[in-house]
């Protein structure tokens, strides 16, 4: 969703609140889609604090499934982020590259909640997903879920750098 903020910035003092509802049903990253489970409205407000700058203060209560990174199984994600967002209009397009400000979700007097939401969930996307912490991942033989039980498959696998040595040891065994 999209809210004109035009008369927030250009009134001294002026807030506004407001609880928008998270219009994405999947976040897409890296060509992958994952999922919201649950989305709760986010509470944004946004004041003029003078001088033609802008806070953005927020709270964004989302869950996402993020696939388990050893066995595949979707797990559900909880991002509870609060936002604070500080915005100087005063400043050009060359001095916000030059200070790296990246607001993409502000366009002059467009905010895009969406595209906010989108960026806080990127920065705080957890690493590796794992569904347990003891988790046994997939077969690499057969693909059977290792959690649910063993698929009886032989999964030793020998280092090949050390050929040479078991060579050497499979040859002169005392019997």
């Amino acid at each position: 969703m999209v809210i004109n903020i035009s008369e927030i910035i250009s009134t001294t003092g002026k807030a506004e609140t407001y609880s928008v509802n998270i219009d994405m049903d999947t976040l897409n990253m890296n060509g992958t889609a994952y999922p919201f489970v649950k989305k709760a409205p986010v509470a944004l407000t946004i004041a003029n604090t003078g001088n033609r700058e802008i806070t953005i203060d927020g709270r964004i209560d989302a869950v996402i499934n993020i696939p388990c990174d050893r066995c595949l199984e979707d797990v559900p994600v909880d991002f509870n982020l609060d936002i604070h967002k500080e915005i100087d209009f005063k400043s050009t397009d060359e001095e916000r590259i030059q200070a790296l400000d990246e607001t993409s979700y502000l366009d002059h007097s467009q905010l895009d909640v969406d595209l906010l939401v989108y960026n806080e969930i990127f920065v705080h996307f957890p690493m590796k997903t794992l569904c347990r912490k003891d988790c046994k991942g997939l077969c690499i033989k057969c693909g059977q879920n290792l959690n649910k039980g063993e698929c009886g498959c032989d999964r030793v696998s020998l280092d090949p750098r050390m050929s040479a040595i078991r060579d050497i040891f499979n040859n002169f065994k005392e019997v």
